[in-house]
């Protein structure tokens, strides 16, 4: 029975956060860890009534403490640009560039001695540790877009495949026919364009080539996509043995929806997340 396209797009998520899309909190603590002796040393400053002259005698006997100063500022790198009144400076915290007191400078501009002997906090760690968690944030984008992949790839094993036997991640049109013998010449016009499937599955004497994503917000590489996936899905039709499979969401779609829709009408595994928990997954790789 054909499925209605109205319908099936009603059913599209605004989002496909999991619960460790938020925070990576082992990136987190591992990049403590490699500063935490460090910043254990500088601990010694917190409190101090002579913060100055205490940071250039410990800069003196531990000058590897410079390595801890960027990210005190929640800086990524090992440079850090400065410029006033008083001059430019490009300071460098893994060795130094500058003598102690324009390091001192840099301490006391920046206003970290304040942080340190003031007891804003009390230890420096516990700090860092904050401060990573929201550079951290700045990498959701990032894991934001294998959040589809992930979701599809657990699907996949809870239907019982198995990974580098039943399915594969990430591979390229030249490596499926060299694997299985097959001619996809018509994907890759004629071996001109190397497509790459998120994944392929091999079911029975059928090679199934995947694509995932998810668009939480619209934009023009919506249009772009179902447009190409439509011209993939219409080739794919013309080799025996293979198929095209598409698992898609999102509410970015909306603004999407009558390119989606041309694509929906002319392809016969297109699935959003209510069809994996439908078990369409199951269904479609039976053996």
């Amino acid at each position: 029975m054909k499925r209605d396209f109205k319908e099936w797009l009603k059913t599209f998520r605004n989002s496909i956060c999991d619960y460790g899309y938020y925070v990576d909190f082992n990136k987190v603590y591992g990049n403590v860890e490699t500063i935490k002796v460090e910043l254990n040393i500088l601990n010694s400053l917190i409190g101090s009534k002579n913060i100055e002259t205490d940071f250039e005698k410990l800069l003196t006997d531990y000058p590897q403490v410079l390595k801890c100063i960027p990210v005190l500022l929640a800086v990524r790198g090992r440079e850090i640009y400065t410029i006033d009144g008083d001059g430019e400076y490009l300071f460098n915290f893994k060795k130094m560039n500058y003598s102690v007191e324009e390091y001192k400078m840099f301490m006391r501009k920046t206003g970290l001695f304040s942080l340190i002997s003031d007891h804003v906090i009390n230890n420096l760690v516990d700090y860092v540790t904050g401060v990573e968690v929201g550079l951290d944030s700045n990498g959701r984008k990032n894991r934001g877009g294998h959040l589809m992949e992930n979701l599809v790839e657990d699907y996949l094993q809870k239907a019982g495949l198995i990974k580098g036997v039943d399915y594969f991640k990430e591979m390229y049109i030249s490596d499926i026919e060299k694997k299985w013998s097959i001619d996809l010449s018509n994907i890759s016009n004629q071996g001109k364009a190397e497509k790459r499937f998120d994944f392929v599955v091999k079911k029975g004497a059928t090679i199934y080539g995947i694509e995932t994503n998810f668009y939480s917000s619209g934009g023009s590489k919506l249009n772009e996509t179902a447009r190409s996936y439509k011209t993939i899905a219409l080739e794919a039709k013309e080799i025996q043995g293979f198929a095209f499979v598409w698992f898609t969401d999102g509410q970015g779609w909306q603004s999407a929806r009558h390119n989606l829709e041309e694509t929906f009408d002319v392809m016969d595994n297109i699935y959003c997340i209510s069809d994996m928990e439908n078990g369409v997954v199951d269904t479609l790789f039976a053996e």
